[in-house]
């Protein structure tokens, strides 16, 4: 597991500031599984697209109410598996499954909320760190990550989350109305993909 500053600091967001944190790294890692399912015909990405706007609308709207266990049952639906697909983006979309996934079960059960978060933050840097070793990189660990450009990226990107979440003294909804567009106005994966 790799390690980094930023996941002490994590635990001192309130759970609003968490869901947050951990949605953004879902929207970064939505474009892996969009590209996956573009050149597969696996499934419509459409569908993990609104899984993921079902979270952000509970995060902007003070009544809307969603059926997390609804969520998550139709995430198993687009889950791709290794198996049956010769390919390398298959690891990456089946990332950003288990990232969205570990979200889910965060909002289902908030007494691990925590745990949940550094679960989906650390895949995202796992995500990164993997094509970096499948495209020839030594193994990354905490005492080489620093070495590796896409590595630090990664972090980088996940503290420049953190940062506004964590000036925030209270539930700020144009912050994270802010948090999503920025995302979407420019949407690159962790990994580089570019919708």
């Amino acid at each position: 597991m790799l390690q980094n500053p930023l996941q002490i600091r994590l635990e001192r967001l309130e759970p609003w500031q968490q869901i947050t944190f951990m949605t953004c790294l879902c929207e970064r890692m939505y474009p892996n599984y969009a590209m996956f399912c573009e050149n597969t015909e696996f499934a419509e990405s459409r569908v993990y697209r609104d899984i993921l706007d079902s979270i952000w609308e509970i995060l902007t709207v003070k009544t809307a109410k969603v059926n997390f266990e609804r969520q998550l049952e139709k995430l198993e639906e687009l889950f791709p598996s290794a198996e049956e697909f010769d390919m390398y983006a298959v690891y990456p979309a089946m990332d950003a499954c288990e990232g969205l996934s570990t979200l889910l079960h965060g909002l289902l059960d908030r007494e691990h909320l925590f745990e949940n978060m550094l679960k989906l933050s650390q895949q995202s840097v796992k995500t990164v760190a993997d094509l970096e070793e499948a495209q020839g990189a030594e193994p990354i660990t905490n005492e080489n990550q620093k070495d590796n450009e896409a590595v630090c990226a990664e972090w980088d990107v996940q503290w420049a989350i953190f940062r506004p979440l964590r000036e925030a003294i209270e539930r700020d909804i144009e912050l994270i109305k802010d948090l999503r567009q920025e995302l979407r106005d420019e949407p690159i994966s962790n990994i580089g993909i570019a919708l």
